[in-house]
């Protein structure tokens, strides 16, 4: 993981993730375009605080659930 501020992210297209409800639950919403990267942020809180993922860490993390 690495600290957000070096990356912009204002135009990014954020994608909800497949299991979500549509109910308001906790959900998690990735943006792509980010080459060996993985924005991830919480899809209640849009214009709250995100995280950066290496892409070889989030797909590892994935593959752990």
């Amino acid at each position: 993981m690495t600290s957000t501020p070096e990356y912009e992210l204002s135009a990014a297209i954020w994608h909800k993730s497949s299991y979500s409800d549509g109910t308001g639950g906790d959900c998690l919403e990735v943006a792509d375009g980010h080459p060996d990267l993985v924005p991830v942020r919480d899809s209640k809180q849009p214009e709250g605080p995100h995280v950066v993922f290496h892409a070889r860490a989030w797909a590892t993390f994935v593959a752990a659930l």
